[in-house]
This record gives structure tokens, sequence and C-alpha cells, in this order.
């Protein structure tokens, strides 16, 4: 798989699951602010979370992971597994995420699970681990314009049910990701 010259983030399972965050992130790698990866794995990771706690939602759930892989090209990473075995992390079930992360050539894992990817092994492949909230908020400091508009076409996206830019901000604030909430308050009317 070729590198690619745009800041690159493996998106870990826990933050595709909720469908906000899922959806922000994916807007913004839409915009072209970054490249966008996962696995098949971490794809039947999220899938199947989201499939236990929603049975009913089949259907849905995989329309989406279709949908996700069709509007974000190149998002797959594959040819990682190799280096699953030779990697050290304090849960050996999230190796996955940090082979993806070399084999995709990624600047950064994407996750809330901070404890378990220590940045001591994280430099050594010169990796970073970002929270979905710091994340986000670097993605609107850097290309704000650009950042904002691809929320924007988000929201506004949205049908049922329609979302006012407020409400938006503060389901953002709800879901986690407080410090771009905070950001976004100061320019609501760009959303």
């Amino acid at each position: 798989m070729a590198g690619s010259s745009r800041y690159t983030a493996v998106l870990d399972a826990n933050v595709l699951y909720p469908a906000l965050l899922r959806d922000v992130l994916l807007s913004l790698a839409h915009a072209d602010l970054y490249s966008a990866k996962w696995t098949p794995h971490i794809r039947a990771e999220w899938t199947r979370s989201l499939l236990r706690d929603r049975p009913d939602q089949g259907r849905n759930i995989a329309a989406a992971a279709e949908a996700m892989e069709a509007a974000i090209p190149d998002c797959l990473v594959t040819g990682y597994e190799h280096l699953i075995d030779g990697l050290q992390l304090p849960d050996a079930d999230d190796r996955h995420v940090l082979a993806a992360a070399i084999a995709g050539h990624a600047d950064a894992i994407i996750t809330w699970n901070e404890k378990d990817f220590p940045a001591n092994v994280l430099d050594s492949f010169g990796i970073e681990l970002q929270t979905p909230d710091e994340f986000v908020l670097n993605q609107i400091m850097l290309r704000g314009s650009v950042a904002l508009t691809a929320i924007k076409g988000m929201r506004e996206r949205w049908e049922r049910p329609q979302v006012t830019a407020e409400a938006l901000v503060d389901l953002l604030e709800r879901r986690g990701l407080p410090q771009t909430a905070a950001h976004l308050r100061d320019v609501v009317n760009l959303l």
C-alpha cells in the first residue's frame, strides 16, 4: 500500500461505534482534511458491537459500513496481520490496531483507549495517539473553514430529526467532545 501525503489516522472501533462521532470523523475525512483508515477487523469489531446492542438494525449497520467504505476511498488497510504477533501492548487484543497503523503509514491512532496505547510504544513507530475530542478540535484549528463547512454539511444532511447548530454542539459535548463543543460555541453561527 502506498503512503499518503495527507495526515493519516487509523480509527479504532470505539470511535466508529457511536453514530454521531462516526459521522463527524468521516465528514472531516470526506472533506480531505485527513486520510481515514481502518481494517476489516476494526469494521467487524464495531459492527459486531453495534449489532449486539441493536440486533434489529442488522441491515442498517451493514449498509452503514458499506457506505463508509464507498465514501472514503482507500480506507481499508490490509497486509498488517504479520505485524501483530511482534507488537507489545497492555491489551493484546489492541495489537491489530497498531499493526494497521504501521502498515497504513498512519500518523495517529484515534481512540478512547488511551491507556492501551502507551506513548513509549507508539513513539517508536512515529505514531501518536489522539482522543476523538483532541483530533476533531485539531482538524478545526488547522483548517477551520474546511472543517466547519464539513460539520455544517453533516448537520444539514440529517433529516430525521433535523438538528440546529446549537443542538449539535450540545450533542457533541454530551458525547464526549467537550473541547470541540467549547470551540464550536464560539463559531456556532458558521454551523
